[in-house]
């Protein structure tokens, strides 16, 4: 077992005081948007490790390099490959982040492909497919969590956007009342994301003016439009629901559907990939015709997920995918310990309180790494997450 030692990440949307306060430690003034904790490459966490020269600090990527197997267990190895399927992190939101969707793993397979073939250099701007993986995720809040996610029902973003009174959007209005669902929603997408820059800047304006006058449920959109004036993503989220999730409450992102965190404090795991279809509040590259391939058009209620108990003690976020299992556990001082030993690898992170992993004491945002097979026990009183491969 190893304590992790892992990167925050400073993007521009991070609050800058959110990680800090978690960790106990002064803020600096830049936004911490991201604390990773696992083998990705781009962050990996760093651990120390006992070798016959001594005490040596190593990325986790080269301990699991150095001996797949024997980290991650051989079923892991033989359903992913001789890499840690999943990534952990700490996600604190100050302001939204970009309107995204994630391929499916045949369509992150045939785009990574065909950008290879054509030879699209891996790291270009206008790269889509960064690997042939997908990308589910779930974001699971420790604090009150604000985002989007899946489309309404057009009936729905018809009426928010008829309550503005803004003129030019009576036409999306009227293809959102008159057409079938996905007709209506890929038509009105595609003439967001495809119209004339100038001419949307100020709709986006005269919107964004409106929904703060309103307010009410029209306050999220006058958010949005603060910190992305003029961008059509803006319009674009009046397609979706908004959701407010409380803490412990969760929500899986599978393929196709598009959403955005806006505000709040979580824990998120996804599987191990940086493939993401941007359409909107973003100044990066969006592949229209690719993200209309991907999208799924259809309305839905947004699945808020809370945990399931299980007689261990153990709290489990039930997702449909292979790569990742979260789980909470909540510990109190004087229990009995709380047996973690896994076939596969597991991260664990402490979110409250202070809690014992074997020899390691964690407090709230330190974590630990636990090697497939490692017997491991928690103990004392505070909150536990796992994350590991699922079952």
């Amino acid at each position: 077992m190893d304590r992790l030692s892992n990167t925050v990440r400073p993007y521009a949307w991070g609050s800058t005081t959110a990680i800090p306060a978690l960790l106990g430690i002064a803020p600096t003034g830049e936004p911490q948007a991201e604390m990773w904790m696992g083998a990705h490459p781009g962050a990996p966490s760093r651990i120390t490790r006992t070798t016959a020269s001594g005490e040596t600090e190593l990325a986790l990527t080269e301990a699991i390099e150095a001996d797949p197997e024997g980290e991650l267990g051989t079923a892991t190895v033989a359903r992913f490959g001789p890499r840690l399927p999943f990534l952990l992190k700490l996600l604190a939101a100050g302001a939204p982040l970009s309107l995204q969707v994630h391929p499916n793993l045949d369509q992150a397979r045939e785009g990574y492909a065909d950008e290879e073939a054509r030879g699209v250099p891996v790291d270009a701007p206008h790269r889509t497919y960064k690997d042939a993986n997908h990308k589910p995720e779930l974001i699971c809040a420790l604090t009150p969590f604000d985002g989007l996610c899946g489309f309404r029902r057009p009936t729905e973003a018809a009426d928010a956007m008829e309550a503005l009174g803004v003129d030019s959007l009576k036409p999306y209005v009227d293809l959102l009342r008159a057409q079938p669902e996905e007709a209506a929603l890929r038509e009105v997408l595609t003439a967001i994301l495809t119209a004339d820059p100038a001419e949307m800047a100020d709709t986006v304006a005269e919107a964004a003016a409106a929904s703060e006058r309103l307010g009410g449920a029209h306050a999220p959109y006058a958010r949005i439009a603060h910190n992305y004036p003029g961008d059509p993503g803006v319009l674009a989220a009046m397609l979706l629901n908004y959701v407010q999730l409380q803490p412990g409450e969760a929500l899986f992102l599978g393929a196709g559907v598009p959403h955005a965190y806006l505000d709040g404090l979580g824990v998120e795991i996804m599987a191990n990939s940086d493939n993401v279809l941007r359409c909107g509040l973003t100044p990066k590259h969006i592949d229209v015709p690719e993200l209309l391939r991907i999208v799924r058009f259809e309305a839905t209620e947004p699945g808020v997920l809370r945990p399931e108990a299980a007689p261990s003690g153990e709290e489990r976020y039930e997702t449909p995918v292979d790569e990742f299992a979260l789980s909470r556990y909540t510990l109190a001082s004087g229990a009995a310990p709380t047996g973690l030993t896994a076939p596969t690898p597991q991260i664990l992170l402490c979110t409250a309180g202070s809690v014992t992993v074997g020899e390691l004491a964690l407090g709230p945002g330190e974590s630990a790494y636990v090697p497939a097979g490692e017997t491991v026990e928690a103990a004392g009183a505070g909150t536990l997450f796992r994350a590991t491969v699922a079952a």
